[in-house]
């Protein structure tokens, strides 16, 4: 791992810490109890995408958090840039988590694989 690639996940870690930090000092309580799940940052650290899980929570609801995030986005880089002393802060893309979803599914087929292989034998 070259010394860019460990400062890209230093700045990952970091903002998968501060993030539900800034979350809390909101106003909105459904800002307040979102969990970030990943922060993947590009190759610069300008832009990042940040996972956010999605369980109890429906598709209108998602959506409306999204806009809700968009709209506070300038107050989350600079609570990250002043909590961490950095001179900017990343763009922020967020994200709904879906990975849980297809690890679901994942195991569902394999349980169906197992069992058409049991009535087989």
């Amino acid at each position: 791992m070259n010394p860019a690639e460990i400062k890209r996940k230093r700045t990952e870690s970091a903002l998968k810490e501060i993030l539900p930090e800034a979350f809390s000092m909101l106003d909105d309580e459904e800002l307040q109890n979102i969990v970030v799940t990943e922060v993947v940052c590009s190759r610069g650290r300008y832009d990042s995408k940040v996972y956010l899980d999605k369980t109890g929570i429906d598709e209108t609801k998602q959506n409306e958090i999204l806009k809700k995030l968009r709209k506070v986005q300038g107050f989350l880089k600079n609570y990250v840039k002043e909590s961490e002393g950095w001179y900017r802060s990343p763009n922020f893309k967020f994200e709904f988590d879906d990975h849980i979803d297809r690890v679901a599914k994942i195991d569902e087929l394999f349980k169906q694989i197992s069992t058409s292989k049991k009535k087989e034998n």
